[in-house]
């Protein structure tokens, strides 16, 4: 007999008054394990608040190796083996209270500014507040994009003080965040914002066929609201329909899978519980088991019990979910749709082409510039952020040829040429394939490979997807 989870309707209100009676509780261990800190949470459950958790920890850079997560019934159990970057244990003793903070009752107010000092690091960048406007474009990639929109804001007098934006499967997803080129701050002339709407609109429907999704959608600061950037990239690629083309491997066999270095995913029932057990295989990196997170909350899907590690250059990951109404996946359309959205989760931001990361003066027109440098050289924006501080402008851009190949060398030194500033080319990944190093250091003692390769842009922006600012539509 197959079991049927009872799902009760919980009011909001009372959902937050059980939040503040009984608030999360946040254990910093540096005892048990030589090599990495554990973070133990225990909390009352909601849905959502796993990927909360995992975001607070990865907004901060940090690594996690391993995780075990528990939600059966009204509480939340979940334990994350951490280290920094480096591969070392925490230890700085306002990073592990700000973890405290921002984890427990004060999460809902955010960290205390005083904190925040004493961390030595802005955990919400300057150039992610209330006084820029929010643009979102989704549609139909193609060579030369980011720099017409660019070069339509730069002729609007909009001036970019950051954006952030993916590729993937020939569809392409941007936030640029703007203020007004005359007078400063966000744009507010009702007149005028549906004249830059109107313009860019035009712009990203040039080369789009009959049918296919494209929006933009510009949005103004309001108190209250708040958006992560990198969560928002993933629902814009999720409404854009990116996964629809995704297949992972179904190689067949154990051995197989344990030498693969695709992408796995396989769905199966667990009636006798009540769950279906997703089980993913990838390549291990930063910020993977968030990805995968978002995938499965913004899908409406419940994670009841996880386990996730890491080994060498692989994760794996293992969720026990149902459905927010209680169901398990009991149709194939149900979970083939599942393991393309989870493949397409993991691979938007798997990079592909040269990196290269830039430090340059900020002045009005800056991308426009950077970009018609990049599309007039023949190079073709894969990934992009970039973000601005008083008169400096840091960020990365990672590029093939127009074709999704290997960037030219030669068009790469043309383009540091006449960019200026500091550019820097971090690392090759040949073709479409790149393995993304991350470092993966376990509780059994051992140092995984793939040490990740610091530079000025990951150092000084690191938090660049991280844009969490408070925004209401102003039209869609």
């Amino acid at each position: 007999m197959e079991i049927t989870a009872y799902q009760p309707c919980i009011d909001a209100e009372f959902e937050s008054l059980i939040e503040r009676i009984y608030p999360p509780r946040v254990c910093i261990d540096n005892e048990t394990y030589q090599d990495c800190t554990l973070v133990k949470v225990d909390s009352a459950n909601k849905q959502g608040i796993l990927l909360e958790m995992v975001q607070v920890l990865t907004d901060l850079d940090l690594v996690i190796s391993k995780s075990y997560i528990s939600s059966d019934g009204g509480w939340f159990m979940e334990v994350f083996h951490v280290t920094d970057q480096l591969g070392s244990k925490l230890t700085d003793e306002s990073l592990i209270l700000y973890i405290q903070q921002a984890l427990c009752e004060n999460r809902r107010r955010g960290v205390s500014k005083e904190l925040q000092t004493c961390l030595h690091r802005e955990v919400r960048p300057p150039y992610a507040s209330t006084d820029h406007t929010a643009m979102e474009i989704t549609g139909t990639d193609r060579p030369g994009l980011l720099s017409e929109i660019s070069a339509v804001l730069s002729k609007l007098e909009c001036h970019v003080t950051a954006a952030v934006v993916w590729t993937h499967n020939n569809r392409v997803a941007s936030i640029i965040y703007m203020e007004d080129g005359f007078q400063g701050g966000p744009i507010t002339d009702p007149k005028r914002i549906a004249h830059v709407q109107e313009q860019l609109e035009n712009v990203v429907e040039a080369h789009h066929g009959v049918g296919e999704r494209r929006s933009v959608r510009l949005t103004a600061p309001a108190p209250g609201q708040k958006t992560h950037t990198g969560r928002r990239l993933h629902q814009l690629m999720y409404a854009s329909m990116d996964h629809e083309p995704c297949q992972g491997c179904n190689g067949g066999g154990l051995a197989h899978r344990n030498n693969c270095t695709q992408i796995h995913v396989s769905i199966e029932s667990c009636k006798e519980k009540g769950y279906s057990v997703v089980n993913v295989r990838s390549r291990d990196r930063p910020k993977l088991l968030f990805d995968t997170l978002c995938a499965l909350t913004d899908m409406q899907y419940v994670v009841f019990h996880a386990a996730v590690s890491s080994k060498g250059t692989m994760a794996d990951q293992e969720y026990f979910i149902r459905q927010q109404d209680g169901c398990t996946l009991d149709t194939e359309s149900e979970r083939h749709k599942l393991t393309q959205c989870l493949i397409a989760a993991i691979e938007r931001r798997a990079s592909h082409g040269v990196k290269l990361d830039i430090c340059t003066h900020n002045r009005m027109g800056l991308l426009s510039n950077v970009t018609r440098s990049f599309r007039e050289n023949g190079l073709s924006i894969s990934r992009a952020e970039i973000g601005t501080d008083g008169d400096r402008a840091v960020g990365s851009f990672l590029v093939t040829d127009a074709s999704g190949y290997e960037a030219n060398p030669q068009a790469i030194e043309e383009v540091r040429k006449e960019i200026g500033g500091s550019v820097v080319v971090v690392n090759k990944s040949p073709g479409r394939t790149a393995s993304v190093g991350s470092i993966s250091r376990t509780s059994s003692g051992s140092i995984d490979e793939d040490k990740p390769r610091f530079s000025l842009g990951s150092l000084f922006w690191s938090q660049l997807e991280r844009l969490s600012s408070n925004f209401s539509s102003i039209r869609s």
